[in-house]
């Protein structure tokens, strides 16, 4: 039976585990939070299958967290769900952002995608979804189920929380 102990103890060549968050500086606190996102943003680069949903929730509250408006985009994936890109599409403002599925289905069908991931963040700070979050994602599947595209999630990521349509059962 495995013994129960720290991720330090249970791998001495982890460095990181050792750190206490207590004991860091703030330039320190940035060069880990920088390290972090560079790890998070190598697990979704293009040719990657995707990690776990929770991994790219973490890449994805990275991305957003400190944005001011909001901002909607997609991962595009191929038939195998790995990344072809992730791209930042529309910018609003600091309480909505106009989405185009004409603006979405041209992307998706010049990077051959198969099937997509929306995003988008919430400044506020809520995660829920709006009245206007949920009909987009219904005209952004409907649009793309026409060329035979896969809607798989669609997340809604602040910086203390994210969201998934998929797990809500709202796709």
């Amino acid at each position: 039976m495995a013994s129960k102990s720290s991720p330090a103890k249970a791998n001495p060549q982890n460095r990181v585990a050792k750190l206490k968050l207590a004991s860091l500086n703030d330039p320190e606190r940035q060069s880990l939070v920088e390290l972090a996102f560079a790890v998070l943003q190598d697990l979704h680069q293009p040719g990657v299958e995707l990690p776990a949903p929770g991994r790219t929730r973490d890449y994805l509250r990275m991305l957003l967290a400190d944005r001011k408006a909001e901002v909607f985009g997609c991962v595009f994936l191929d038939n195998r769900h790995r990344v072809i890109e992730t791209a930042e599409l529309f910018q609003g403002t600091i309480d909505g952002a106009a989405v185009y599925p004409r603006v979405v289905v041209q992307q998706a069908l010049a990077l051959n995608a198969a099937a997509v991931m929306f995003f988008h963040n919430h400044p506020s700070g809520v995660a829920e979804p709006s009245h206007a979050d949920e009909a987009i994602t219904r005209r952004l599947k409907d649009a793309l189920a026409l060329v035979d595209i896969r809607v798989l999630d669609h997340f809604i990521v602040t910086a203390g929380e994210s969201l998934s349509f998929a797990e809500r059962g709202l796709l």
